[in-house]
């Protein structure tokens, strides 16, 4: 036999050997692909810490091994996996996309739990492994299945009517479930779907819209606001200039929170609230300290409607609903009215739950008037576990989304329990950790509704939390009862503990209202006859409060909230509860000017500044054209005439030889001249309210001016 001949049946014979073997080792291949479609939680060794890595792998409808990885602290979530090659044991994969050929090479244990090997990249080689886990959404799953008892049970106990609760694991809606009662009066059930008021988790969706134009390049975080709104005026004209958008929208802009100035103010547009600004007090420097501002956010609202040129609710619904699938989210609680499954509100009050009215917050839209589903919401949380991307779109950069979270405005105080880190504020959001665990979030509350909205940015967690009581804490409550079961933390009764506290509080709260009582001054009475306290007062920056006498008692309206007044002590008096009970034990303090008249008065409208002064307004006929022609004419002291002439709205007063002087109106069916304001005019008026004079009262005299009926003399 020739060489030849023997080479040829050795090459047979391989190939009939290796075709023998072939399904052994494809099987083996498929085999192995079987065992690793799973997921898998580990770590790269980086010299002096791990780097916490997560790897899915699944088998594709044609048997291909198929991944994605993600990197909690590096914010990267299911990056895709390249180049998946598996032979007896081995594994190797790719990170697609990332620079430095990122590799990984790796050995199956005989176990099929764990992966060992090196990870390269940049020419630099770490060891990495991979423990084979439970599906994290199947696990997530599990572990709230036994929620309804609890829940169940803290809403009796804390008396809460409804909520609804919405828990995210990444990309995906992992719970979903409404509890109680969205309409106690008609046993109508809470459900995913059911429309309830946001509050102030709203702030958050005029950040990020805000931050879409940032990526458009039309507007920069760090300039002033006056460069894109020229108007734009504060008290303070150094904080003026130097203001930023984001100062806006990270609280520290030194404003307090003047919350009472637009509270129910249904006639100012936001526009005119923002003018409004310019005569407020401010009680810190920009940027010195932590400081809740809802104005400062609606001025972050209407910089968003100019820079856009639309209303802020079509730019909230352009940037944010609509790519987002949130149809049924609105801007009015009358629109969540006409949807067949809203939410009534309810408080909390003498020791019974009663309903409220709906509170309309329209012109404060970009602080908190959204209302939405916890189905929705789930939608608005996953954009941002998810670096800013939804479903295929990119909604937001990764960085812009980034920076909507760090924290920028420390807010001083120590935390009440050490399971909290202290918090920041971002741009739109809180910021802090709960038990070791990065945290973003921020609650919602206004009448009738309580809210929040939070997530475990390196847990990959989203929480909504909506219910239908105001200033209810089990909100903040249930997340941490949740979070400890989901992150294998050792449970913390939070909701027991807050039960024993709720009936100290009330008693606390009960106890302090006497001692509040007990600082009146008894056997004191008002210096004035009630009929004097009466009228319109007002203020620049929080506009008119008028004082009303009807029956022989004193009322005071307020932004359309009217409320009944009690003499306390001296001149002050004292808020009664109402059918808006917000003015409930608000003093007003009226004050007399040198001539004995009520010229203003004083209520303490924010907290944490001084009251606020109104100045009382005279009559209002004396604003009336048609009355003030009455006042026009030739007025005579010694031979002299003087005259009064009516310029569009203005009474002017000429006196020979003097310049034209302005007439101002004001108390005690006055005038002074606005150019010597030292000097006033008061108009004579006849047994039948025709005007017979006027005299001019002056430092050294008053002047008595007999009115004439003839022509009036050139004024030169």
């Amino acid at each position: 036999m020739t060489y030849r001949k023997i080479k040829v049946k050795i090459l047979i014979l391989f190939l009939i050997i290796f075709q023998a073997a072939l399904p052994s080792l494809l099987s083996q291949s498929a085999d192995l692909s079987q065992q690793l479609a799973a997921h898998w939680e580990g770590a790269i060794e980086l010299p002096g810490m791990k780097l916490e890595i997560l790897v899915d792998f699944k088998l594709s409808p044609d048997k291909k091994l198929e991944g994605l990885i993600s990197i909690p602290v590096q914010k990267a979530i299911d990056l895709r996996l390249t180049d998946i090659a598996v032979s007896d044991k081995e594994i190797t994969f790719a990170i697609s996309g990332v620079p430095g050929n990122a590799v990984f090479k790796g050995r199956l244990d005989d176990r099929g739990q764990k992966i060992t090997g090196q990870f390269t990249q940049s020419g630099q080689t770490f060891p990495f492994y991979l423990n084979k886990g439970e599906d994290p959404v199947a696990k997530a799953r599990n572990m709230l299945a036994s929620l309804d008892g609890t829940i169940n049970k803290a809403m009796a106990d804390l008396r809460v009517p409804g909520l609804a609760l919405a828990v995210v694991k990444n990309k995906e809606v992992i719970f979903l479930q409404g509890y109680g009662l969205r309409d106690v009066e008609n046993k109508l059930p809470m459900t995913p779907d059911t429309l309830l008021a946001i509050g102030s988790t709203t702030k958050a969706f005029t950040t990020f819209a805000l931050a879409r134009l940032v990526d458009e390049g039309k507007m920069i975080w760090d300039e002033p606001v006056r460069s894109y709104i020229p108007w734009f005026k504060l008290s303070d004209p150094v904080i003026t200039e130097r203001i930023t958008p984001r100062d806006l929208v990270t609280h520290r802009s030194g404003l307090p929170r003047h919350d009472l100035l637009w509270y129910n103010n249904y006639r100012s547009s936001r526009e005119e609230l923002v003018r409004r600004l310019a005569y407020l007090q401010f009680t810190a420097d920009l940027r010195e300290r932590f400081q809740y501002n809802n104005l400062m956010f609606l001025t972050a609202g209407y910089l968003l409607e100019v820079l856009s040129g639309k209303p802020w609710e079509d730019s909230i619904r352009e940037l944010v609903l609509e790519p987002l699938g949130m149809t049924r989210t609105n801007f009015s609680v009358s629109v969540s009215q006409q949807d067949k499954d809203y939410a009534q509100p309810y408080a909390y009050r003498d020791g019974k739950i009663e309903k409220v009215p709906f509170r309309q917050l329209t012109n404060m839209g970009p602080a908190g008037s959204i209302n939405s589903t916890v189905r929705e919401m789930a939608n608005w949380v996953i954009v941002h576990l998810n670096s800013g991307k939804f479903g295929e779109k990119q909604l937001l950069a990764p960085a812009s989304l980034e920076d909507l979270h760090l924290p920028y405005t420390p807010i001083a105080g120590a935390p009440v329990t050490t399971y909290l880190s202290p918090a920041s504020y971002a741009l739109g959001w809180f910021v802090d950790y709960y038990r070791g665990h990065q945290r973003v979030y921020h609650g919602g509350n206004i009448d009738g509704f309580s809210a929040l909205v939070s997530f475990l940015p390196q847990d990959g967690y989203g929480f909504v939390v909506l219910t239908n009581r105001n200033g209810s804490v089990l909100p903040d409550l249930l997340l941490e009862t949740i979070t400890d079961k989901l992150l294998g933390l050792e449970p913390v009764d939070w909701i027991g503990e807050a039960v024993k506290n709720q009936a100290k509080g009330e008693e606390l709260g009960k106890k302090a209202g006497e001692k509040a009582a007990a600082r009146r001054i008894a056997g004191t009475r008002p210096s004035h006859p009630l009929t004097d306290y009466a009228g319109t007062y007002f203020h620049p920056g929080y506009g008119e409060l008028k004082v009303n006498l009807k029956d022989g008692k004193l009322s005071f309206t307020y932004n359309e909230i009217t409320t009944p007044l009690d003499h306390w002590h001296y001149d002050t008096f004292n808020g009664l509860k109402g059918a808006d009970p917000v003015f409930e034990d608000t003093k007003l303090t009226f004050q007399t000017d040198p001539n004995g008249r009520v010229a203003g008065l004083t209520v303490p409208l924010e907290p944490t500044a001084d009251d606020i002064v109104f100045k009382k307004r005279p009559e209002a006929r004396y604003y009336d054209p048609e009355f003030l022609k009455k006042l026009t004419g030739n007025y005579v002291l010694l031979n002299q005439a003087s005259t009064v002439s009516l310029q569009g709205n203005t009474l002017t007063f000429y006196v020979p030889g003097q310049p034209l002087y302005e007439l101002v109106p004001d108390l005690g069916d006055e005038f002074y001249l606005k150019q010597v304001p030292v000097i006033r005019v008061r108009f004579i008026f006849g047994p039948k309210g025709e005007v017979t004079g006027l005299e001019t009262i002056q430092p050294n005299g008053v002047f008595d001016f007999k009115k004439m009926d003839k022509k009036e003399p050139d004024q030169k």
